[in-house]
C-alpha cells in the first residue's frame, strides 16, 4: 500500500522575535521530517501550508482526503513541530503502521496525540472539525472503529517544538542545528538552579501541570531530591466531544479545565505564585497552560497571545503585554525558589532533557 506523509505547518503570526524563532525551528524541522519520511519508505511527502485564518485542523484534514490526494493507500499525519527526538527507526515503524492497510492507526500518544499513522487514508473523508491533532486516534477509535496503539513508552517522541523553552531545552543537550533564542540568560540561570535542586537529597522539587506517570517514573529513578507534583489536565489539548462517542441518554459532558493551583491564585491573585510555590517546594516547573485553561477555557484562542505566552516561558516580564500573565511571570521571576514556567514538555520530556543537561554540564 502507498503511503503519504502530511506535515502540517502553521501560518507564522510572527508578532515578535520569539514566535519568530519558534517559526523558524517548526518550519526547518518540517524539512528535516520531509527528507526522513522518505528515507523510512514513505511514498510522498507533504508539508500542508496553513493559511492564517485556517480552517480546524479536522476540515482541512478532510478536503486533503475528499481530494483523493491521499488514494487508496495509508498515510501519516504529523505537525511541523513534533518528534524533534525521533531516531530513523521511529519513523520506519510509523510508515510500517500505515502502510499495513486496514482499520489500524499508531499514534506517539493515544490520549493527546502528535503524529498518528493511519493503514486506511479514505476514513479522513468523513473526519469531523476535530481542533487539532490530537484527538484524532480518539476519533479514530470510538468512531471509525480502528485499533490503537501508542508508543507513550518512548519518551523522545512527547517532545514538540511548542515553545522557545523548548529549544533552550533542546540546545541544551546537544541539538545545536536548533535555532538560538536571544535573551534566554535568565532562563538558563533558572536551569542550572533547578539542576542542582535534582541532584540535592535534602531538596524537593515540585512538577505541576500535565505531567505522566513515566516523568514521575523517571524522577523516582534519576533526581536525588524529593518530588511533589500536582497532576492536573492530561490530555487537555485532546478533550473534544468530537472524537468521543456515547450513545447512552444522558451521557456525562465534559468538564471544564480546572485547576487547584488555579483556583488558589483566583482567590490570591497571580502575584502570589512565588510565595506559593515556596511553601512546596526549594524548585519548581509549573505548565502555565494549564492556569490559562482553567482560568480563560480551553480555547487557545482566548489566551495571550503566543508572543506573550513565549515570553512568559523565558521569564521576561517586561515583553508581555497582557496584564495577568505578566504579574504571574514576575512572581516568578522573583520568587525565592527557581521556577521554570512552560508548555507540557517543560513538566514532560523536558525534565529528561534537563536532567540530561546536567549530566552533559557535570562531565
Amino acid at each position: 500500500m502507498p503511503v503519504s506523509a502530511l506535515i502540517f505547518h502553521p501560518a507564522p503570526s510572527r508578532s515578535g522575535p520569539l514566535t519568530e524563532v519558534v517559526d523558524d525551528a517548526r518550519r526547518a524541522q518540517a524539512e528535516r521530517h520531509r527528507k526522513a519520511f522518505l528515507r523510512a519508505g514513505a511514498d510522498r511527502v507533504r508539508i500542508v501550508e496553513e493559511p492564517p485564518r485556517a480552517a480546524s485542523f479536522g476540515a482541512m484534514l478532510r478536503e486533503i482526503a475528499q481530494s483523493r490526494e491521499l488514494g487508496r493507500g495509508g498515510c501519516v499525519v504529523l505537525g511541523s513541530g513534533a518528534i524533534p527526538l525521533a531516531t530513523a527507526a521511529d519513523l520506519a515503524t510509523f510508515v510500517a503502521v500505515a502502510r499495513a492497510g486496514g482499520r489500524v492507526a499508531l499514534a506517539n500518544n493515544r490520549y493527546s496525540a502528535d503524529v498518528v499513522a493511519i493503514g486506511r487514508a479514505a476514513v479522513l473523508r468523513e473526519i469531523p472539525d476535530l481542533p487539532s491533532d490530537n484527538a484524532l486516534p480518539r476519533w479514530l477509535e470510538e468512531h471509525a472503529g480502528f485499533s490503537v496503539t501508542d508508543l507513550r513508552t518512548r519518551w523522545r517522541l512527547g517532545m514538540d517544538l511548542d515553545s522557545p523553552l523548548d529549544l533552550v531545552l533542546l540546545r541544551a543537550s546537544g541539538r545545536r542545528w536548533l535555532p538560538t533564542v536571544a535573551d534566554s540568560r535568565t532562563v538558563a540561570a533558572r536551569l542550572a538552579e533547578v539542576s542542582m535542586v535534582l541532584d540535592d537529597p535534602r531538596a524537593e522539587l515540585l512538577v505541576a501541570g500535565r505531567v505522566s506517570a513515566g516523568t514521575l517514573a523517571f524522577l523516582e529513578r534519576e533526581a536525588r531530591c524529593r518530588v511533589r507534583a500536582f497532576i492536573e489536565e492530561r490530555g487537555l489539548k485532546a478533550s473534544t466531544e468530537l472524537a468521543l462517542r456515547d450513545i447512552r441518554k444522558g451521557a456525562r459532558r465534559l468538564r471544564a479545565a480546572r485547576s487547584i493551583l488555579g483556583t488558589v491564585l483566583d482567590r490570591d491573585g497571580p502575584l502570589a505564585l512565588g510565595p506559593l510555590l515556596a511553601q512546596f517546594a526549594d524548585a519548581a516547573l509549573i505548565d502555565t497552560r494549564v492556569l490559562l485553561a482553567h482560568r480563560l477555557g480551553s480555547d487557545e484562542e482566548r489566551w495571550p497571545v503566543p508572543e506573550d505566552r513565549f515570553g512568559s516561558d523565558m521569564l521576561t516580564p517586561s515583553s508581555i503585554a497582557d496584564p495577568w500573565l505578566r504579574v504571574l511571570t514576575t512572581s516568578a521571576v522573583q520568587a525565592s525558589i527557581p521556577v521554570l514556567l512552560g508548555g507540557h514538555s517543560l513538566v514532560g520530556p523536558g525534565v529528561r532533557l534537563l536532567r540530561g543537561a546536567t549530566h552533559v554540564r557535570s562531565g
